[in-house]
């Protein structure tokens, strides 16, 4: 496997390790075929969806892998929803407690939610204070307390890792696109492929209105976005990819499409109406990349990862109303 810098404990051994002891803790993805898709994108569409994870998104992998292995009892972490709801409900397992910053602009079925699995929620309003900036404020306050990262850590990557597993140790395909946000999912999707050594192509899907990774890969260097972006997909709402996410994806993923928010909705659509998926905005990230531009996945095996479920009921039934 490849050595990574701001990761150097990432290895065959340690993926290995997460790759025996986390799948008693998680629910394998389901992986579901979809003929209509498929004839109607001129390619061989399979929908791995993660609706259907502990907490409803993909976000469960990490957060308990990470949160298991350290011996802080009280945890604080800032989320735009499903990261925090995964801590909130992993905590609640292991028998600790957490904090999640939220922005106030976050869907309130993922507010409701972090409450529900026991987690406090600060709520922020991110024009007057980012969530890193409260995070270490609550810090502070707390001085025992562990800072869980969402996406740029190598437990979290190799938590995440254990679905590119579900997906590649038993079906082959030629491309895997993947919603990119701060970049954990995708990452741990290239660990695993790169582990099993496979030879299908990772392909990032990202908001248009947030396309710091897209910009950061055609200029090679790393990019941040100036504010937190504007974009239907809540969970790509992220100022950059982190630095480990970073290293992994400019060595090892193939591409990044921007997705207009439009053609977001319209794979939300799509799954609602053709696959009978109740899908989250960024989880219909990977279908909207297809749609964006389907010469580029013509007669090819692809893998729409679907991150999660969790979208608040008034905005997920405009979008059908407005269809």
């Amino acid at each position: 496997m490849q050595t990574y810098a701001h990761a150097p404990q990432l290895n065959e051994s340690y993926v290995n390790y997460v790759w025996e002891t986390l799948p008693r803790h998680v629910r394998p993805t389901l992986l579901l075929p979809s003929p209509t898709l498929s004839a109607q994108l001129g390619c061989e569409i399979t929908i791995a969806s993660e609706t259907f994870q502990h907490t409803g998104s993909f976000k469960f992998r990490a957060a308990y892998n990470l949160l298991a292995s350290v011996p802080q009892q009280h945890i604080v972490a800032a989320s735009s929803g499903n990261f925090g709801q995964a801590v909130a409900y992993a905590c609640r397992l292991l028998g600790k407690t957490c904090m999640v910053v939220m922005p106030n602009t976050s869907a309130q079925v993922k507010v409701v939610a972090v409450q529900s699995y026991g987690g406090q929620v600060d709520l922020i309003d991110v024009r007057a204070i980012s969530r890193a900036e409260r995070v270490q404020q609550l810090l502070k306050e707390h001085p025992d307390a562990f800072a869980a990262p969402a996406y740029d850590d190598y437990r979290v990557v190799a938590g995440n890792s254990t679905l590119g597993k579900d997906i590649l140790s038993t079906h082959n395909f030629d491309v895997i696109v993947v919603p990119v946000g701060g970049g954990g999912l995708s990452s741990g999707l290239i660990i695993a492929r790169d582990h099993l050594q496979a030879s299908t192509e990772i392909v990032g899907a990202e908001p248009l209105p947030g396309n710091d990774a897209a910009r950061s890969l055609r200029s090679g260097q790393l990019i941040r976005n100036e504010h937190e972006p504007a974009t239907i997909a809540d969970g790509a709402r992220t100022l950059s990819l982190g630095q480990l996410n970073w290293e992994i994806l400019r060595q090892g993923i193939r591409d990044i499409i921007e997705v207009p928010d439009e053609t977001t909705v319209e794979a939300l659509r799509r799954y609602f109406i053709y696959a009978n998926l109740k899908v989250e905005p960024t989880g219909a990230l990977a279908l909207g990349a297809v749609i964006s531009q389907p010469e580029r996945f013509r007669d090819k095996r692809i893998c729409c990862v679907v991150s999660g479920g969790n979208v608040d009921p008034a905005v997920y039934a405009q979008v059908l109303v407005e269809a």
